[in-house]
């Protein structure tokens, strides 16, 4: 059974960074595309990044574009998301999300129905 387990989120000011990880467990993980949301309280989950089996294939939400960077390391079955500059509006649970593909299916998808599965979330609080 596929597990996603996120760490690295906690209280940080506004302008700083911090490093999201996601450790995969119970499953190829070189057959799963990966992807980072986000959910505020009473809000809908949003897609903030994704990558393919391989890693040639990247995406970004727009409002994340050019501060977040999504990376995988096959060896450690992890998946990263760096995050600078960090604004008081970043602040919300960050979910890992994973899909078994075929090889053949090295593309990214940004809709959460993509995906069957999930971590617990891991919190980011940014102060201003």
């Amino acid at each position: 059974q596929v597990q996603l387990r996120e760490s690295g989120g906690g209280l940080v000011q506004a302008g700083g960074s911090l490093r999201l990880v996601c450790a995969v467990s119970g499953g190829t993980f070189s057959r799963m595309a990966m992807a980072w949301f986000r959910q505020a309280p009473g809000q809908e989950r949003d897609f903030v990044a994704a990558i393919s089996w391989s890693g040639r294939s990247i995406d970004y939400a727009d409002s994340v574009r050019g501060r977040f960077t999504i990376s995988r390391d096959g060896a450690k079955y992890t998946v990263y998301l760096d995050i600078i500059s960090l604004k008081p509006e970043d602040t919300d649970v960050y979910y890992c999300a994973a899909n078994l593909v075929d090889y053949s299916s090295d593309f990214t998808t940004s809709m959460d129905f993509g995906y069957d599965y999930w971590g617990q979330g891991t919190q980011v609080t940014v102060s201003s």
